[in-house]
């Protein structure tokens, strides 16, 4: 079959690779229909993320058809449409009885590796380091799916994979980064970053309650969409001082609660930027912080800093005391995705929200390594990216 494969930093090549096959008896087998890049999966692109070998599938937003099922899939039958979440996760563990599925405690094979960074690992996750258990992704034409009678979620034909498809990651892990905030009728909300998962964190922490949303980002078509497709006042932090402008348009309080949904590999113009670039340049920071930092410094005391962002490691100028002194919270997390899939799908099919106002581009699995250079470098008012093999 045909698959996208991290050849090396900033060379994604599609190519031939073995079919998947049934392994255990809880796997499924998945013709994929559709598939997109995720931000994170830019980390990869750039060199962030550690413990990735030449030639490894990638991609972990994926769905399609079942084309195949261990005995011990009793859930799914061959031909059900499925939605697969990028988290993988057992069902039985400790962690997953409280639906804390990212965290799920039988499926990392490589366990050891994420503990020596983390303390403890998190799940397995599709196609993003054998750190997080070396499975293949599915931006290919067929992905084998572990654990399929947990995870995989079953669409009704009336829905297109395009209104569907993100429940595998980016729509759940806006809903998260916004339901962390525990939003109150009057609430402003603060998201730094308007990409895919900042797109969903607006219109969720809308849906969720909240009065205003306040969105930051310094590309005019990204703060654009967030205004006209997800309802958010806008600030270009290269125009304005951000916290200032945050001060000024909360009555001097600052927003209730800030989400960073920007994560590891974080921009900001001057001397702040620089001092983050070149340390990630020599290896002496693992990530770039400036949206987390800013976030702490704007909330309002009391208040709550959601983290969607991926991070990778270790971060330096961290503001603990402001954490301490003014009472801040920090709530944080992979997404615990099946367990938003459900209420979610609901959403959907009662078209409170259609996830595919974030889409931009469509392009076939052979063309995913433009498309990834496309994403990376903003061109052509690129937000998202969906493949068909």
């Amino acid at each position: 079959m045909k698959a996208n494969c991290w050849m090396g930093m900033r060379n994604m090549q599609v190519n031939e690779v073995p079919d998947p096959k049934i392994l255990n008896q809880r796997d499924a087998i998945i013709k994929i229909t559709s598939t997109a890049i995720c931000g994170s999966d830019l980390h990869l692109y750039n060199g962030f993320i550690p413990s990735m070998k030449r030639g490894d599938v990638v991609g972990h937003e994926f769905m399609g058809e079942v084309v195949e099922k261990g005995s011990n899939v009793t859930n799914l039958n061959i031909g059900d449409r499925v939605v697969v979440p990028f988290p993988i996760a057992c069902g039985h563990c400790s962690q997953c009885e409280r639906e804390l599925y990212s965290l799920c405690e039988n499926s990392n094979p490589n366990g050891w590796m994420a503990e020596k960074i983390y303390g403890y690992s998190p799940c397995g996750i599709f196609g993003y380091s054998h750190m997080l258990g070396g499975y293949a992704g599915g931006q290919a034409e067929y992905a084998r799916v572990p654990f399929a009678d947990v995870g995989p979620i079953k669409i009704p034909d009336e829905l297109s994979d395009e209104q569907v498809l993100f429940l595998s990651d980016i729509f759940p892990t806006g809903w998260m980064a916004a339901e962390a905030c525990d939003i109150k009728p009057g609430d402003t909300i603060a998201v730094w970053g308007c990409g895919p998962v900042g797109q969903f964190a607006i219109r969720s922490a809308y849906m969720l309650g909240a009065e205003r949303v306040i969105a930051i980002d310094r590309f005019e078509y990204r703060l654009r969409m967030a205004r006209e497709k997800a309802g958010a006042e806008t600030l270009n932090y290269e125009q304005v001082n951000v916290p200032d402008a945050l001060r000024e348009m909360t009555g001097g309080r600052g927003p209730d609660s800030c989400i960073d949904a920007v994560g590891m590999e974080g921009h900001a113009p001057g001397l702040k930027g620089a001092y983050d670039k070149i340390k990630t340049n020599l290896m002496m920071e693992a990530d770039r912080p400036v949206a987390l930092r800013q976030a702490i410094l704007a909330c309002r005391s009391g208040g709550v800093i959601s983290v969607a962002g991926v991070y990778g490691g270790f971060i330096d100028k961290f503001p603990m005391g402001a954490i301490v002194n003014r009472s801040l919270t920090i709530r944080s997390g992979q997404t615990h995705v099946q367990r938003y899939m459900r209420p979610l799908l609901e959403r959907i099919k009662n078209k409170e929200i259609d996830p595919s106002f974030v889409i931009t581009h469509r392009m076939r699995l052979d063309d995913a390594p433009e498309g990834y250079n496309t994403f990376f470098k903003k061109e052509d008012e690129c937000v998202k990216v969906v493949l068909t093999p």
